[in-house]
């Protein structure tokens, strides 16, 4: 198991206790009647009655003169930011010395993430950070030790151990889940952990089981000046603008995405102005080369979304007095001059000199500060490159959950035997029997998609019967479980996904649904690079359980192009996610119901050509009923040859069977019903029977899933074959519109067919 995140110590972290020094002293400003947006302290009292009032006019302006900071906090802040560039500045070091392997500084923006750290609660609120943040995360608590650790890729790096590049924060104690490379992805990550607290305040039995649930707490979620071009980001701010979520949004504008400038990237170069239009967002500017304005910033967009009054937009303008990175030279497209004048009000300078100006501290005492700083970095550095990197086999951990194994038949197989009753439902009446089953039995799981609500407009519930997807799998959930667990989204596949993610780091369980297969390209970023890497990045540390329900196939009549793929290949080659393929109603149900209790990310397919076919029907199971994930179905007895199949192709594939047992030919059907993982052992028990195999799918042949079980078969099997192993699949093109044309595309029962007498000729 994955070391978690040290607990943050209090005695021996300064950031910490300058951090809880602020909050006592809000604590006292708050009770004396301050408000920050008048920058008065005027109680009710007080006004009625101000010359008994016992802070005077001038007491009050000495309290208000630092934000309310004592000198202890204000010289903090600058130990914070001078810590921060110090271990900038030791990575470079160490990369020279090829004892680390890559950095990227947060440096230039010291001052608007102290002063962001100072406003906000590690442990409390959610932070989704990215790589610039250092300071941040050593306000937050973290400690330069841990952060060198990362550096040199120890076992002991609490954001990754060892996984990712330095600078990728993630802390299960600072409520930092694990932050990819992908600019600008997390931010709908924080929509759904915002998005979390705001469902729950409106069904308790859902804030039970809400991670950190307060009632209260805000989220953070920063990114770069280039980032605002990504469109992720936008339907982030949309949702959370919508819905009024507790979000900051907090954009680090140092004028520079890489090499390219700011007004290349944003119409105008201030994205502030871009995004004035969206309602119930708190728009602030600040100067974040300045910790208190960026202080005082920081405590007016949390007061804000604290009290729910929607999300809060944060554009601090810092520098970047280091290049991009060590893999870049800024010297090659920025002159010296610019480089100078950024030179001039670098904050790690100009806040020295204002706590020296303004008697806060003298230079001698800073000086004793920064020797002490330097000596904390450079036992941090020396114990970091002694410190052993993970073990070679450790890659293999945390791939999947460790503690919830879908394959067990122990826990998830009461297949044999179940007692069906009732009339025979469709795919998709068992499918949405199977999730009035599990919403009724786990209050945690969310369902949400592009139309699967029965009406988002409630007022119309009593006058209309309700849409329920468009295939009308998720009728009526909404009537019985309430528009705060069954509600619609945008039209966009990312920001579904991506909420999801969100929504099951705090916890809950999503279910959601991609209209078509065809339009999940859009989510594919946040399925490929942040689903279904989480929990591996972390090493167990994060991790985002979710279904995401897909129709996929042809076989339509009219389908055409984008409404007719397949596409599993695509998926089945990315680590950390389950795939479900099944090809009738009562496979469907338990699968789903294994998948929703499953505690990895499972994308569970669902043929559209299956949905009501009349030979696939069945009784309703039980409600406990499952099926493993692994466990392959035997379709049909043989003796001569193997088909592998699932899908479309099964009832296909038994058709063929059919007529060749008219002719002496005796087919064994397997029906894989999932594909990651897939069930070998049946494989390779009925090849070891037949001696002969074909490998059907619906997918364009070349490069298709069947060449995986086609090349493990000839691989494992070799010995025990009579012929070569065929495969049957989909022409390599698109799928047509007319009729005869699909037809001649996709694979029918007579190519199966054929594919069978030239393996029994052979």
């Amino acid at each position: 198991m994955a070391t978690s995140a040290k607990k943050i110590d209090s005695k021996t972290d300064r950031t910490k206790k300058n951090n809880e020094v602020v909050v006592e002293q809000a604590k006292v400003i708050e009770a004396d009647g301050y408000n920050p947006e008048t920058k008065s302290h005027e109680t009710g009292k007080q006004t009625a009655d101000k010359e008994s009032s016992n802070v005077t006019k001038a007491a009050a302006a000495e309290i208000d003169k630092y934000h309310g900071l004592s000198p202890d906090a204000l010289i903090g802040i600058y130990r914070n930011m001078y810590l921060s560039r110090r271990i900038d500045d030791k990575e470079i070091q160490l990369k020279g010395q090829n004892k680390i392997f890559f950095q990227i500084s947060g440096a230039g923006h010291e001052a608007v993430l102290t002063g962001a750290a100072l406003a906000m609660k590690p442990g409390y609120d959610w932070f989704f950070p990215y790589y610039r943040d250092r300071a941040l995360m050593l306000g937050l608590g973290m400690t330069a030790q841990e952060m060198l650790w990362s550096s040199v890729g120890a076992e002991k790096d609490p954001n990754s151990h060892g996984r990712q590049m330095p600078s990728h924060w993630g802390s299960r104690a600072l409520n930092v889940p694990s932050q990819s490379s992908c600019t600008g992805s997390q931010a709908l990550h924080a929509v759904g952990a915002a998005e979390a607290s705001y469902r729950g305040s409106l069904v308790r039995e859902l804030a039970e089981h809400v991670k950190g649930f307060k009632g209260d707490e805000v989220v953070y979620m920063s990114v770069g000046d280039g980032t605002t071009s990504e469109g992720e980001w936008w339907e982030a701010l949309n949702t959370a603008c919508n819905l009024k979520l507790p979000v900051i949004f907090v954009v680090e504008d140092n004028g520079y995405a890489i090499s390219t400038p700011v007004e290349v990237n944003t119409a105008g170069g201030d994205v502030s102005k871009l995004v004035s239009g969206f309602p119930n967002l708190y728009i602030q500017n600040c100067d974040g080369t300045d910790p208190l304005e960026s202080y005082a910033t920081f405590k007016r967009a949390v007061e804000y979304c604290r009290e729910r009054k929607g999300p809060a937009f944060v554009r601090s303008k810092v520098i970047r007095p280091y290049s991009h990175s060590l893999s870049d030279d800024e010297k090659l497209y920025r002159p010296e001059e610019e480089r100078q004048a950024e030179s001039a009000i670098d904050p790690i300078r100009t806040y020295a000199e204002f706590l020296m100006n303004e008697g806060i501290a003298a230079s001698e005492q800073l000086e004793t500060l920064r020797k002490e700083v330097d000596a904390e970095v450079n036992k941090a550095s020396d114990i970091a490159v002694e410190t052993p990197q993970p073990a070679p086999e450790s890659a293999l951990r945390n791939v999947y959950s460790p503690e919830v194994d879908p394959t067990d038949r122990n826990l998830f197989d009461n297949e044999e035997g179940a007692e069906l009753s009732g009339n025979a439902g469709t795919v998709v009446d068992l499918i949405n029997r199977c999730m009035h089953d599990e919403m009724e039995r786990d209050p945690r799981i969310v369902v949400f998609g592009q139309d699967v609500a029965d009406v988002s407009r409630e007022q119309y519930m009593d006058r209309v019967k309700g849409k329920g997807g468009v295939f009308k799998v998720t009728a009526n959930l909404q009537r019985e479980f309430g528009s705060a667990r069954v509600f619609n989204s945008p039209l966009a596949e990312a920001n579904i996904v991506g909420r999801a993610v969100g929504l099951a780091l705090r916890g809950l369980k999503p279910v959601v649904e991609i209209q078509f297969f065809d339009y999940i390209f859009p989510a594919m970023h946040q399925i490929r690079n942040e689903v279904a890497v989480m929990r591996w990045r972390s090493d167990g540390d994060s991790s985002c359980p979710m279904v995401i329900r897909v129709p996929v196939g042809g076989y339509l009549k009219g389908g055409a192009v984008y409404h007719s793929q397949s596409g599993t290949t695509l998926f089945a080659h990315t680590p950390g996610l389950r795939i479900v393929y099944p090809s009738n109603a009562l496979d469907a149900n338990g699968l789903l119901r294994t998948a929703i209790r499953c505690d990895d990310p499972v994308m569970f397919l669902e043929h559209k050509h299956l949905y009501r076919q009349v030979y696939n029907k069945s009784q309703y199971p039980p409600k406990d009923f499952m099926i493993p994930f692994g466990k392959a179905r035997t379709v049909r007895e043989g003796s001569d040859v193997t088909i592998v199949t699932f899908g479309a192709l099964v009832e296909r594939s038994n058709q063929a069977a059919k007529r060749l047992e008219q002719q002496g030919v005796s087919v064994e059907i397997i029906d894989l019903r999932t594909l990651v993982p897939y069930d070998w052992e049946a494989i390779a028990k009925s090849v070891k029977k037949t001696s002969r195999v074909v490998v059907a799918h619906e997918d364009p042949l070349s490069y298709g899933y069947g060449a995986e079980i086609a090349a493990r078969i000839s691989e494992e099997l070799f010995e025990y074959l009579d012929a070569p192993v065929k495969r049957v699949g989909a022409t390599d093109t698109f799928v047509a519109y007319a009729p005869q044309v699909e037809d001649f595309i996709l694979p029918q029962s007579e190519d199966v067919e054929k594919a069978i007498l030239e393996l029994v000729k052979y």
